[in-house]
């Protein structure tokens, strides 16, 4: 008879003697449990004493967690949190270097648990440890000369004990003081600093930008692009990857308004986000970043490439005000830059007032201006009031125009020598290709927590928006000859565009010259062929006979797909806890048993590089005692965050195991994939349906091969074992003959 659901059996461990099997009563409270314990081994003032976690983590059992304690657990007893807190306390306040450091050595590693974290809060221990940042350490700075290694590691153990009890968020960064600030900004602007410590320096400005808007101020007052660039141009990855998230938070947090800027103060506080990416631009962090980062001899790990494609976003979001801009037709300047591109087209220079009639001025410029292919030909103007994309469309026609002349010229003048019917207009195509741009590069949308789509190429020059159009303004009008287009074709060529750009950074080019021969190698004749390829391959036969076929098989092949989700969950994943810090993630891992009845999960230091065995995996879930499993924003853990932080992308991944009475066991998928996997792998040993996209697409796929083998066998057609053998060479070849 198995043993009532509330018995839990443990080991509990105690140093200097051997561990006790227990059965704990999860009815039982936690502290007569404790006091067992005590009595088991005569001590006293069991009030004093607290049980943890037997694993690395060395987490407190509390009435909260208390349920997460699995059968064959190991736990310790040790010290109450608030003892240790006290202890700990005291400890960093000693004299002795020491003592001091090891203190805080225990104070770091004891800080990731928020039971003890609270406590020690409570003890004021976040203004001890900004007291030790702000002054406490200046007798030591004296000793630094013979003592660095020792100096570095008090430091260190310092911020990272901080940088822990923060990331809890029990307390506001808004109490922190301008000396705090300056302190560990003094960090960051030093030239040689312990690389520890130069890492939770700059983790710490990060969160404080991020988290609030007086605190960006401050931190802007002390840290200039020029004082972070130093740090790119090292080579360690991780300092690389901490200045840059500094950089992009900066610039995440830039105020919007426009502000005086001046050329000679180079701090960022004063500056509206144009201004910053002004400076961005004179201390050529794009150049830097990409010599020393993308194009360095270190792979590049997924938080780098996350940062990268933060700022890649970032950048590109400097477009949206130009993109949500409507010009101006009464405009007299926004005018004069369709004058300039008529005047680069036509070779022609603005006529005196007094040179011919007025009628005659009107309908030179009508007729030039059909020619340059804008809708309304007698005020091209109005053409830009639609947003997006807004003036931002007429701001890449003039970079095209003056920076790829002879093109822009060939363009414009071949268009305007063909028949009618067959003319690539210049000017709708450019408005409609820098729309369909901001579309593929979500201009205007904020950045994703988890994602890593960066383009190298977008990092290889300072105009990678502008460049982008004029390589693909080019691929458009070459695309609509091959086409042999007409008007009335306009939106099938802009699908066929939109296709072959997609397809070509799919391959992630390194280079604009790069992406342009990817483009060039996927004309519309390659279109055609691949179309056609996919078609073929998912071709659909309708027949009665066939969609009988098709029903039969169906229960097969969802079996062969349940199985497949069932053994990638035996194979187990390794999941992300997500923090306010992205940086310091925790992970964990999952994987179902070889019978498909137990979950295995447990926390890991650092992701995994294959399997994590099922024995290192502390803690159990019984699949009989799942309950149910939710998704997205009906999960525990994405209604806990707040409104800001429920980004899409996020809830997209996130789903949740119930079990028990309200007990979850929450998870954030690294991808689409695994999201689906394991959503449908949980389904299907709940035995309900499998609903995602992944086995949609995979019953297609095989249901389509299967059928066509099937097919195969109803032809009569055997696959022989071994080719064929050649057939001998013809005695003559009078067979041959000339087509033509």
């Amino acid at each position: 008879m198995p043993p009532p659901a509330d018995i839990v059996k443990v080991a509990i461990e105690w140093p200097g003697a051997f561990p006790k099997l227990m059965e704990i009563d999860q009815k039982k409270p936690l502290s007569a449990i404790i006091k067992e314990v005590c009595e088991g081994w005569s001590l006293g003032n069991h009030e004093n004493f607290a049980l943890q976690n037997g694993d690395s983590t060395n987490f407190y059992i509390t009435e909260k967690n208390r349920n997460d304690i699995k059968n064959g657990s190991i736990l310790r007893l040790t010290t109450s949190p608030s003892q240790t807190a006290a202890q700990l306390h005291e400890r960093i306040q000693s004299s002795s270097m020491d003592a001091k450091l090891e203190a805080l050595k225990d104070l770091a590693n004891a800080s990731r648990d928020i039971t003890f974290a609270q406590e020690f809060i409570n003890l004021d221990g976040i203004s001890l440890l900004t007291q030790m940042v702000e002054s406490g350490t200046e007798r030591y700075q004296k000793l630094q000369k013979i003592m660095k290694p020792c100096f570095g590691d008090l430091l260190s153990f310092t911020l990272t004990a901080f940088v822990e009890l923060m990331d809890h968020g029990i307390v506001s960064w808004d109490t922190f003081s301008v000396a705090f600030i300056k302190k560990i900004a003094s960090y960051v602007n030093k030239s040689a600093m312990d690389t520890a410590v130069l890492q939770r320096s700059l983790a710490i400005l990060e969160s404080m930008v991020l988290n609030s808007q007086d605190l960006y101020q401050k931190v802007a007052q002390e840290i200039t692009i020029g004082q972070l660039i130093p740090h790119l141009q090292g080579t360690d990855q991780d300092v690389q990857t901490y200045t840059i998230a500094v950089i992009n938070a900066l610039f995440l947090k830039a105020p919007e308004e426009k502000r005086q800027f001046d050329e000679h103060n180079v701090d960022i506080l004063n500056c509206p986000l144009t201004e910053m990416a002004h400076i961005l631009a004179q201390k050529q962090l794009r150049s830097i970043i990409l010599s020393n980062v993308i194009r360095s001899n270190k792979p590049i790990n997924d938080e780098m490439a996350h940062q990268l494609y933060v700022l890649q976003v970032l950048t590109f979001n400097l477009l949206e005000d130009r993109m949500m801009t409507k010009m101006d037709p009464q405009d007299q300047a926004q005018r004069d830059i369709i004058f300039e591109l008529r005047r680069i087209a036509f070779d022609v220079e603005c006529e005196p007032n007094n040179s011919g009639s007025i009628e005659k001025r009107k309908s030179m410029y009508t007729r030039d201006y059909k020619k340059l292919g804008f809708i309304n030909h007698v005020n091209p103007a109005v053409d830009f009031t639609q947003i997006p994309p807004g003036m931002l469309a007429l701001d890449n026609m003039l970079y095209f125009a003056r920076h790829h002349q002879d093109a822009y010229i060939r363009i414009v003048l071949e268009n305007s020598s063909r028949e009618d019917k067959h003319e690539c207009p210049f000017g709708r195509s450019s408005i409609e290709l820098t729309k369909m741009l901001c579309e593929i590069l979500k201009v205007g949308e904020l950045p994703s927590e988890n994602c890593h789509d960066f383009h190298p190429m977008f990092f290889t020059h300072d105009r990678s928006f502008e460049e982008f159009f004029c390589i693909c303004i080019q691929l458009l009008n070459k695309t609509w000859k091959e086409m042999r287009a007409t008007s009335e074709d306009f939106n099938k060529v802009m699908q066929v565009v939109r296709e072959q750009i997609m397809r070509a950074l799919t391959l992630k080019p390194n280079s604009l010259d790069q992406f342009k021969s990817r483009l060039q190698n996927l004309s519309y004749t390659e279109i055609l062929k691949i179309r056609q390829s996919e078609r073929m391959n998912q071709e659909d036969f309708q027949s009665r006979p066939i969609m009988e076929l098709r029903e039969k098989i169906q229960p097969e092949i969802m079996e062969l797909i349940k199985q497949q989700r069932l053994n990638r969950l035996c194979e187990g994943t390794c999941f992300r806890k997500i923090s306010s810090r992205r940086r310091q993630d925790k992970f964990w891992y999952c994987r179902l048993s070889p019978n498909h009845k137990v979950l295995h999960y447990g926390d890991l230091e650092e992701s995994p590089q294959g399997e994590v065995p099922h024995d290192s995996l502390q803690d159990k879930l019984p699949v009989a005692d799942i309950k149910a499993v939710v998704t997205g924003k009906d999960c525990p853990h994405m209604k806990e965050k707040g409104a800001l932080k429920q980004n899409k992308e996020v809830l997209e991944l996130a789903f949740s195991v119930l079990y028990e009475s309200d007990e979850y066991l929450n998870f954030i998928a690294p991808d689409k994939h695994e999201y689906c996997v394991w959503t449908d792998g949980l389904n299907a040993l709940l035995g309900k349906e499998m609903t995602s996209d992944y086995t949609k697409s995979d019953m297609d796929t095989l249901l389509s091969m299967e059928m066509k083998l099937r097919l195969l066998d109803l032809e009569n057609i055997q696959i022989p074992e071994a080719p064929p053998p050649i057939p001998k060479e013809p005695s003559n070849y009078d067979f041959v003959y000339d087509c033509n």
